[in-house]
């Protein structure tokens, strides 16, 4: 594969090479096709504009990106790969073991990348010493989401133990309130089980089970009972979930259809786009236990022929780690800075509780990478285990049979 798409460029290169530099260009494949998502990568396109680019949009629907991926791999197989692609994670050194990245060291470098990201961050945009990627934002994944309205005349409170969610949820059962907004999507099962996982296990079994993959802590009783919380969940959640995109779920807590929904904090995204207030229309709380689950948005610059794509590449490395952008993006998007030096002042108080959680995580060892956003895990042993998780979340299957399947899921997928 590396042969291939180095040949292509090469050939495309000895075309580009006779014609006049146009300027910055770059064709930017994404899944941020939400509300929310689309308010905020178009301010990306406004800054590549103002600053003398030209940008072509490549959408690809989807929240979890798989189909975008299936797009880029189809792309880049046939030796034409976009400018720059929406990845994250283990996803952008798969790619650059495949040889299609391109280094953008030369911008790091001149805009000091290394001083204003946390360590764990600027690790993911690494490939072998070289910069490979260009980090958008954090986002914290265990994060739950309830209507104020529908709590307050309830008498509930925002749940700290899952025993406490339990409880809440049967109160509003018997109200005939849906206690859960939730997507039966593989993607998103796979987001609620790891905030159970960690609220019952805690980051250090987390780390254990989630991204180490030791089959002793796959086999355990924390993890017997956290399939059993997820049974718990499922019958939470209405009848009519199967296939339903994650911000239509959180379209059902805002409109007061459902009390809570468990995602990530670009579900806040929605809400502010909505005109909603924190505090007041909707609230945000970390998920029962301690921990902080981080999904970092970034773009891998893939390499492309010509002078005008490696500019565009540049000056889009460069605005998506700038000030300006990090800061007005993460407003619209619900996610915080990537960058430790961005004011916050403008922020709402779900993000300032993020940056704050995210600070007294990493200082105390439990700050860890989402799985089923990709951070964690390659593509085989995270597929096996949310294959594992959904089959469990859809069926009578016991919580028992659950852990052995995954255990087995998880041997097998090397």
């Amino acid at each position: 594969m590396k042969r291939t798409a180095f040949a292509a460029v090469s050939a495309i290169a000895l075309v580009a090479g006779t014609s006049a530099f146009a300027g910055p260009e770059a064709e930017v494949l994404h899944y941020w096709t939400s509300g929310g998502e689309a308010k905020s990568v178009a301010v990306l396109q406004e800054e590549f504009a103002a600053n003398g680019g030209t940008w072509t949009d490549m959408p690809v629907a989807g929240g979890g990106g798989d189909a975008a991926m299936t797009a880029l791999r189809a792309r880049v197989l046939s030796g034409n790969a976009p400018t720059a692609v929406q990845l994250k994670g283990p996803a952008i050194q798969e790619w650059y073991e495949e040889g299609v990245l391109a280094d953008i060291s030369n911008v790091a470098e001149a805009e000091g990348w290394a001083n204003v990201l946390p360590a764990s961050i600027a690790a993911h945009m690494q490939c072998e010493g070289t910069w490979c990627a260009a980090p958008v934002n954090v986002h914290r994944v265990d994060w739950i989401w309830a209507n104020a309205e529908i709590l307050e005349a309830n008498g509930i409170t925002m749940p700290t133990t899952w025993d406490e969610f339990n409880t809440a949820a049967d109160k509003l059962m018997a109200a005939g309130i849906i206690p859960l907004a939730h997507g039966g999507q593989a993607w998103q099962d796979a987001t609620v089980f790891e905030t159970v996982v960690l609220g019952l296990g805690g980051a250090e079994f987390y780390q254990q089970a989630l991204v180490d993959l030791d089959p002793a802590a796959l086999t355990s009783d924390t993890m017997l009972a956290s399939f059993d919380q997820m049974r718990k969940l499922r019958g939470y959640v209405d009848g009519n979930f199967s296939g339903r995109d994650w911000n239509l779920a959180t379209a059902m807590v805002m409109n007061g259809e459902a009390a809570f929904q468990i995602m990530g904090d670009w579900a806040k995204g929605e809400f502010l786009a909505a005109g909603k207030t924190p505090g007041t229309d909707f609230l945000c709380a970390s998920t029962p236990g301690d921990g902080f689950l981080y999904n970092v948005d970034s773009f891998a610059m893939f390499d492309v022929a010509g002078d005008d794509k490696r500019a565009g590449q540049d000056l889009l490395a460069k605005l998506i780690v700038g000030q300006n952008f990090q800061k007005v993006f993460n407003m619209n998007k619900g996610s915080i800075p990537a960058r430790d030096d961005v004011d916050l002042a403008a922020f709402d108080s779900c993000a300032h509780l993020s940056a704050k959680d995210m600070g007294a995580s990493s200082d105390g060892g439990s700050l860890m990478p989402s799985y089923a956003h990709g951070m964690a895990l390659r593509g085989a042993q995270a597929g096996a285990i949310t294959d594992v998780v959904t089959a469990h979340f859809n069926s009578d299957m016991s919580s028992a049979d659950a852990v052995k399947m995954l255990a087995d899921a998880v041997a097998n997928s090397y």
